[in-house]
């Protein structure tokens, strides 16, 4: 007898047509961020978490439903939440993770520049974040961080919400931060930033691992040339910051497009 497939949410409870354009919009980009973490194997199974805020004046944001993979998640399974970790719109019945409650809460209501959060626990993230030197400048790829990441010292798993002060002390007006011992943590204007600040920091950090294995000298670019590499990353109007996120959407859509659903 073969199992019952389960899927979420369950037919007829879409949320299309039934939430505004706007947070349907972000619904939609949101889940596509988790589908493309998935993809880019930066998952640890159900146990992290990407929030985004809901356009308007109520101070809500989306969250993972706590025990959903991220390759099911979908625009209308994202649970709404508030400050306060009221759930106001479920339709999977599972809740939210506490511990991304007190992370992602804390940012939302301190840096209203920021309209999504993203929090990863991969391999080589963790393995940087235990390193005392942090993320070293020895790639283009994390030269681009050079002098734009916080650190936040590890207090246990993020279940007490004393944290948050220190925690939004710590990210001061970053939006890249390695939470020792722990794990990655990027933020952005929409989600398309902070998904692309997460891939190449992850991506740095799997370098920096790879290069310290090696067994050799590393080569260390000057001050002069990571700053240039920073001001070159962040000029007005790079190309790349409208080009990346419809290619990105295409991929999705060719392969699984239920995200939108």
């Amino acid at each position: 007898m073969s199992a019952q497939l389960h899927r979420f949410p369950a037919e007829g409870t879409s949320l299309k047509g039934k939430v505004s354009e706007s947070e349907w919009e972000a619904r939609v980009n949101l889940a596509a961020c988790y589908r493309l973490t998935a993809h880019y194997r930066m998952t640890d199974m159900i146990f992290t978490h990407l929030s985004a805020r809901v356009p308007g004046p109520d101070e809500h944001f989306l969250i993972n439903a706590y025990g959903l993979m991220f390759d099911e998640i979908t625009a209308s399974s994202l649970v709404k939440v508030d400050l306060d970790g009221k759930i106001l719109q479920d339709t999977t019945g599972l809740g939210i993770n506490e511990a991304g409650y007190v992370i992602h809460s804390a940012i939302h209501a301190a840096r209203h520049d920021l309209n999504c959060v993203m929090h990863t626990h991969t391999r080589a993230g963790v393995a940087v974040s235990a390193q005392k030197k942090g993320l070293l400048p020895i790639s283009q790829h994390s030269m681009r961080f050079y002098g734009q990441v916080a650190y936040h010292d590890y207090e246990g798993v993020a279940l007490d919400m004393d944290e948050q002060t220190r925690l939004v002390r710590d990210l001061g007006d970053k939006k890249v931060m390695i939470m020792r011992n722990h794990g990655l943590l990027t933020a952005g204007t929409e989600v398309r930033e902070a998904f692309e600040l997460m891939y190449y920091l992850e991506m740095s950090c799997q370098i920096q691992i790879d290069a310290m294995a090696g067994g050799t000298d590393l080569s260390i670019p000057s001050k002069q040339t990571c700053e240039k590499v920073v001001a070159q990353f962040n000029r007005p109007g790079r190309p790349g910051t409208k080009k990346d996120w419809p290619t990105l959407l295409r991929m999705l859509d060719r392969n699984d497009s239920s995200f939108r659903n």
